[in-house]
């Protein structure tokens, strides 16, 4: 298989383990990235990304994040999307009755009320740190300076996001995309880009989207391994991903992408 592009989600998908990739890995993309362009495509904001970057030595590369609201290439900014300050508003009155906390991400700068189990995990997965502060100061912070939230987190315990989850579709779903990442989280984009707009946007002249091979587990990675010119889940992606999927690769932790690489990209 020729591809000029090679474009993978991380979590579930590229690394082995939520803050590791392997050296497996590591050398698989080394071994194409002068035949190819590698970009990394993520719901993580971008200093969570950028060490991956480094470690694959792809830093030449621009990297999407927050599924498609954020793209960057080094320091600059190629594309920004905000969920708008009503919209946020709105959502932490709903999640508030329910004692459900908000994560709020703008760029590099990420907000949290209070400090739990699930901000750990994020802080040890992501090597990111949170500013812990109430929602509605970082609401007021972000209208001073004419920001918005590149995505929002929603954490809380299974129940009652499962009776959360369908009032904020019936509410939100015209503007904004909601994905139930697990049990206990919800995210939150702006609805007029995805993984695969963001890609679009960075096709170079003489490229398309057949041009394209990318790899996914989950529910955000649908639509652009739909689109691509092949599409590859993990094994351990969720069934209607593999449904969709042109191809199967074995799970993330037993280095799926790297091991597909590996058996079909230049060989």
């Amino acid at each position: 298989m020729n591809y000029k592009i090679l474009c993978s989600d991380l979590d579930g998908t590229l690394l082995t383990y939520k803050d590791h990739v392997s050296t497996y890995t590591i050398n698989e993309i080394k071994r194409i990235r002068d035949r190819m362009r590698v970009i990394l495509v993520s719901a993580r904001m971008p200093k969570s990304m950028t060490y991956i970057q480094q470690a694959l030595g792809i830093e030449d590369q621009p990297i999407i994040c927050y599924n498609g609201a954020l793209i960057m290439d080094g320091h600059k900014e190629l594309s920004s999307t905000f969920i708008s300050l009503d919209l946020i508003e709105s959502i932490y009155q709903k999640a508030e009755k329910m004692d459900i906390r908000l994560g709020l991400y703008s760029r590099d700068e990420w907000y949290v009320e209070v400090d739990s189990e699930r901000v750990q995990k994020e802080i040890k997965y992501t090597k990111a740190f949170p500013t812990f502060r109430n929602t509605p100061e970082t609401l007021s912070d972000w209208q001073t300076r004419q920001l918005g939230a590149h995505k929002i987190m929603m954490m809380g315990e299974k129940e009652k996001m499962d009776t959360i989850f369908p009032l904020l579709f019936n509410s939100f779903s015209e503007h904004l995309n909601l994905y139930r990442s697990n049990d206990t989280l919800i995210e939150i984009a702006p609805k007029s880009v995805s993984k695969l707009t963001a890609i679009n946007l960075l096709l170079q002249a003489g490229e398309d989207l057949k041009d394209v091979i990318a790899f996914g587990d989950n529910y955000n990675d649908i639509e652009m391994l739909q689109h691509a010119g092949h599409g590859v889940a993990v094994g351990n992606a969720r069934e209607e991903v593999k449904e969709i999927s042109n191809a199967i690769a074995p799970n993330n932790t037993e280095d799926g992408v790297a091991r597909y690489i590996n058996q079909h990209l230049f060989i």
